[in-house]
């Protein structure tokens, strides 16, 4: 039980750092908004453009979307086909869950390699790119590659308690852990919402 209690906090751990991160996606895409919106109301009013808006907004799409990725998985918050799966008795869908953690983990850990490798290559030529600020490839590529160790880090803390669960005889705890979103946690999600909303109005 010590050592579940420690995957638990290394999760947490984790957990909170992958909410930090997607705290920054998410001013990220408001960011890249206001650049857009800039952007568009410069070249039709002013007759003034970045000329480099694609590029920009290309790369801080791509490394919003790698930083909220942890956070997402630590959420149960990916899109799930799970009709079957929710069917099957605990003692199934148990290590089912442990399964496709497992997988995904696995493809996780190669997406985080080739992003490493991609931004070797780019740090090895010195590659910018051809907008015309030329941008150190090795800038948003580090930045992307930083949220894709990120989820597969946050999908190996997962995988270790998940896997300690289910050897300890813990099932339960398992499946709250991996299962798919009920009606009454995303019911709980929307009312933190609206009470976070409130309290930002008083």
């Amino acid at each position: 039980m010590i050592l579940l209690r420690a995957a638990a906090l290394l999760r947490r751990g984790a957990a909170g750092l992958a909410a930090l991160m997607a705290w920054a996606a998410g001013w990220n895409y408001v960011l890249c908004a206001l650049f857009v919106t800039a952007d568009i109301l410069g070249r039709n009013l002013l007759g003034v453009s970045s000329a480099a808006t694609v590029e920009v907004t290309g790369y801080m799409l791509a490394c919003g979307i790698a930083w909220a990725l942890a956070h997402t998985l630590a959420c149960r918050a990916h899109i799930r086909v799970d009709v079957l799966v929710n069917r099957l008795p605990l003692s199934l869908r148990a290590p089912l869950h442990l399964l496709a953690l497992l997988l995904l983990a696995g493809f996780a850990a190669f997406i985080a390699w080739a992003g490493w490798m991609l931004w070797d290559e780019s740090a090895l030529f010195d590659a910018h790119d051809n907008s015309a600020l030329r941008i150190p490839l090795v800038l948003p590529q580090g930045i992307w590659t930083v949220g894709l160790i990120a989820f597969a880090a946050m999908c190996g803390v997962l995988l270790l308690e998940s896997l300690l669960a289910l050897l300890l005889g813990e099932p339960r705890r398992l499946d709250a852990l991996l299962g798919s979103r009920s009606l009454q946690d995303e019911t709980e999600e929307a009312l933190q919402a609206v009470a976070m909303a409130k309290d930002g109005r008083g």
